[in-house]
């Protein structure tokens, strides 16, 4: 008998992940990322005009998706074959960080909005005024 250790490719192991399962989930998380940044450098480096806000508004969101499947799929082993209750549980975690995240970026932006009204000239006279009572 060899002291070798046997590779069993049974459904167990497919559940909880193999080296192939994350590189192939590493490497597909990488190119959706690659491909976000890239489409906003684009966007950017042409003044707004190309891609269109329109189209960028709905790949963006769209990669973002498809990001987080890629996740759940490939790093949280969700398929068919697990447990649904398990499935339910991991899908709903991951629909609380999303809210999450969302809800806490546009209401960060929105604050940082509402600071940022004033002028650097404006603001540098409320300082002064503050700093003489």
């Amino acid at each position: 008998m060899s002291d070798k250790p046997r590779i069993t490719t049974s459904s167990h192991d497919a559940a909880t992940g193999s080296k192939k399962t994350y590189i192939t989930g590493f490497v597909l998380s990488v190119s959706l990322t690659a491909a976000a940044f890239f489409l906003v450098h684009i966007h950017v480096a042409r003044h707004h005009t190309y891609p269109s806000d329109n189209f960028m508004m709905l790949a963006l969101p769209a990669l973002a998706v498809v990001q987080l499947f890629v996740q759940l799929v490939f790093f949280l082993h969700l398929s068919r074959r697990s447990n649904s209750r398990w499935n339910a549980w991991a899908l709903a975690f991951a629909a609380v960080v999303v809210a999450i995240v969302v809800i806490g970026s546009l209401w960060i932006m929105s604050n940082l909005n509402y600071r940022m009204m004033y002028s650097p000239s404006q603001v540098k006279q409320y300082l002064k005024d503050q700093s003489d009572l």
